[in-house]
């Protein structure tokens, strides 16, 4: 099993240096394959923007194989080239955004399976706000206000990001709604790394 990588949002900046390293280091170092997911950004069409904004973000820190997939709809997602690209992945990243979209594009996808597939093989899958609520058991959707099915890699777990800001506003309804729920409230600016059944660092 590889490692999962949690942000809290605001992503590609400054404070963000240290987490995103750590998950180069663990995805084994600068030269590994690093694949962007920005399905997340396609409803408002900033997919294409948000995508190179990562890959310039992660080629500073140093990174030499980095690409934003063009993964932004369920037909992508069922592409098996694209398929191919995050199986061969040692680190994957999924852009915040739309949390619905996301979730729905990437569920039951050959995409996902084959993020899994290379997750058992000792990638490292990192997300930022929306990225990060889709890995857990359940995630909320602020458009909807419903909480839905989640892709489960971190078991009976919900993600609250932007926590210092607006994220903190969801808690009461959401434990409410999961009182046997670990909620995850992750402030912008900051990640936590760790291992699903193990343990986890701020």
């Amino acid at each position: 099993m590889g490692f999962l990588l949690l942000e809290g949002g605001s992503e590609f900046g400054g404070r963000m240096r240290d987490p995103d390293v750590r998950a180069l280091e663990l995805a084994g170092g600068f030269n590994s394959p690093l694949r962007i997911v920005p399905a997340a950004a396609s409803p408002d069409r900033n997919h294409v923007h948000a995508g190179g904004f990562g890959v310039r973000w992660f080629e500073s820190l140093g990174a030499t194989d980095v690409a934003s997939l063009p993964l932004i709809d369920k037909a992508s997602a069922n592409d098996e080239a694209i398929a191919k690209s995050l199986r061969e992945a040692k680190l994957i990243y999924l852009l915040g955004g739309f949390t619905h979209y996301l979730g729905q594009t990437l569920k039951d996808s050959l995409a996902w399976k084959a993020c899994v597939e290379a997750f058992e093989n000792g990638a490292v899958i990192a997300g930022s706000s929306a990225g990060a609520m889709v890995m857990c058991e359940f995630y909320y959707d602020p458009y909807e206000g419903k909480i839905h099915e989640g892709l489960n890699l971190v078991n009976n777990s919900l993600v609250l990001p932007h926590h210092n800001t607006f994220g903190k506003g969801w808690a009461g309804p959401l434990r409410e709604a999961l009182p046997n729920a670990v909620l995850i409230g992750i402030d912008e600016g900051t990640g936590m790394v760790g291992e699903p059944e193990g343990e986890w660092s701020v």
